[in-house]
């Protein structure tokens, strides 16, 4: 982690939603409590915005909300702009007459602190293929809930065609990845599917339009509350999505799938191989070509769901790691450039006040912190990585600027009480002497001093408020099986809203960021 000096440059101005201090907490809504295997957009996403705004927080950050794959991983979605199914409220389908109680059966012996990936999947679609067959025999209370179906499929044409039908004829195909489809389907994109298909097709309409009926929902709720949210769009696409199958032609593909390179980063410190991430490169010629048009849609798509925008991999703008198709790992890449500023100066034109976070983290150049402060982005700051003993060490408070926000850890890290368990006793005597504590509430100790920092915007996991351990990490990367499956529990959050929202809205008091100062 190259995170030593701390002549590192701040934006000449912040751009307006980070001019007041403020705090948030990152929580993935596949992680929130309830009784049906996964996090949904009901009603505990409701009362965890109601807990966030009593305890004095501003923001709720989240991962990628797409529909994810083999693997689980929120970073590997079929589509940049779809929803995840996973997340619809089924209870709200219960009181609308779509479903019965006795139909969501299969659900309620699920895990209330863990996500079957697995079993949701053979559990959850047959469920909803039920609702929509008496959606057809009457739409009506669907839609005066929700809206016009047919408005919907209008607004969203742009990605919500290419999806469906993607999905579509992956069904078909077994479920395998695009480029394993029989030669017709591979390139079937821009041709009118077969009316033996249309079933399968607007069952994947159904699912979006309740996903985003209900997302708007809760998005207007959490305005309402004064909670703005903050996603997270990956700087790649998954190889095997309707992203790279609609638009083969702005990827470093040809027609049959077949990629040239894909993105990775090189060995370093950690791991002496190298990370081979395996997504398509960009075409970046082709995309300068029509004015980043691809990526004007993609971040207008994100900003109807989001008030910021994170930018995972911000690097790739400025260079990326080419590794060759076929390689084993990715010692053998390339450093290639990418589109630099004159890309931030067009997303700019198109979105002036640059609603997004740049995730600058890792082995980060003076190059590419020249380009993130030239565009006028914040970066990030992890507290963890800060107590290596050296006191230049940037993301120590003193070093911070108000241009970085401030995380306690991020999706990627270990709970704080874990990490401080798990690091060396060099590295936790520094973090007791440097914060002048005794080590017992690591979690704590960490928000209450990122929360007087310098730095506008501060994030905490929900696991530290809970004083979580290693169990309740999130991901770790590099390991293939294990990760995104923690939920919180309903008696941890009953536990939470009951004896912290206080404390923490006395916290955000005291440091200047209480919610209901932000306008």
């Amino acid at each position: 982690m190259s995170n030593k000096g701390s002549s590192v440059p701040s934006v000449t101005k912040l751009p307006g939603w980070l001019n007041k201090r403020a705090a948030g907490v990152h929580l993935h809504p596949s992680s929130l409590p309830g009784g049906h295997g996964i996090g949904c957009l009901g009603k505990s996403a409701r009362q965890w915005v109601d807990f966030l705004s009593d305890a004095g927080f501003s923001y709720w950050q989240m991962c990628p909300v797409g529909p994810t794959g083999f693997g689980d991983s929120p970073y590997q979605v079929f589509s940049s702009s779809a929803g995840n199914p996973y997340f619809i409220d089924l209870e709200a389908l219960v009181s609308l007459g779509y479903l019965t109680n006795e139909d969501l059966t299969p659900l309620n012996h699920f895990s209330p602190d863990q996500v079957d990936y697995g079993s949701l999947w053979e559990a959850f679609f047959p469920i909803m293929r039920l609702a929509l067959r008496k959606y057809l025999q009457d739409p009506n209370p669907l839609e005066n809930e929700y809206g016009n179906l047919d408005d919907f499929k209008e607004l969203h044409s742009s990605w919500l065609e290419p999806f469906a039908k993607y999905q579509t004829l992956k069904t078909k195909n077994d479920l395998n990845p695009w480029w394993l489809w029989n030669e017709a389907d591979k390139n079937a994109s821009r041709s009118p599917l077969p009316q033996t298909l249309s079933e399968e097709y607007n069952f994947h309409i159904f699912l979006q339009f309740i996903f985003r009926s209900q997302w708007n929902k809760l998005h207007q709720y959490a305005k309402s509350k004064r909670i703005s949210l903050i996603g997270d769009l990956p700087i790649y696409v998954a190889p095997d999505s309707s992203d790279t199958w609609w638009n083969r032609e702005l990827f470093q593909t040809n027609k049959d799938g077949i990629f040239q390179a894909v993105a990775g980063v090189p060995p370093d410190y950690f791991n002496e191989s190298g990370q081979l991430w395996g997504n398509p490169l960009y075409n970046w010629g082709e995309m300068r070509a029509d004015g980043y048009d691809w990526w004007i849609k993609r971040i207008r798509d994100q900003l109807e769901l989001f008030e910021i925008v994170r930018i995972d991999h911000f690097r790739g703008f400025h260079d990326y790691w080419s590794i060759p198709q076929g390689s084993k790992d990715a010692k053998k890449g390339t450093w290639e450039k990418g589109p630099g500023l004159k890309f931030w100066e067009i997303i700019t034109e198109a979105f002036p006040h640059l609603p997004f976070l740049a995730e600058d983290l890792g082995d980060i150049s003076k190059g590419v912190r020249d380009l993130r402060t030239s565009a006028g982005l914040p970066g990030m700051a992890v507290l963890q990585f800060a107590f290596d003993g050296n006191p230049q060490n940037l993301y120590l408070p003193h070093n911070l600027s108000k241009d970085l926000v401030l995380y306690t850890g991020t999706h990627d890290n270990d709970t704080s009480c874990g990490w401080y368990h798990s690091t060396d006793e060099t590295t936790r005597s520094f973090f007791r002497s440097y914060l002048n504590i005794d080590g017992s509430t690591p979690g704590w100790d960490m928000l209450r001093h990122a929360y007087r920092s310098v730095s506008q915007l501060v994030i905490v996991l929900a696991q530290d408020l809970l004083s979580l351990g290693k169990d309740a990490r999130f991901n770790t990367p590099g390991e293939p099986c294990g990760n995104w499956n923690w939920r919180m529990t309903g008696d941890q959050f009953s536990n939470l809203r009951s004896q912290s929202a206080n404390y923490l809205k006395e916290q955000a008091m005291l440091a200047d960021r209480f919610s209901e100062k932000l306008g």
